[in-house]
């Protein structure tokens, strides 16, 4: 039970990070905020999700 809940916590982590780093590219904002951006969620995947949600770059 405990890998199943895992593996799909896991999982949607990931589908989460993918969609965030998309928009964050995707975004006006400027090469080297992107670039902060997309380490952030690639070195911090929960935190790094948290903070881009609350704090990243928007449209």
């Amino acid at each position: 039970m405990g890998i199943e809940v895992t593996g799909i916590f896991g999982l949607l982590l990931l589908v989460l990070d993918v969609m965030a780093i998309i928009k964050t590219i995707q975004s006006n904002a400027s090469t080297g905020a992107k670039v902060i951006w997309v380490v952030a969620i690639l070195l911090l995947p929960l935190l790094g999700l948290i903070l881009w949600f609350l704090f990243g770059p928007k449209g």
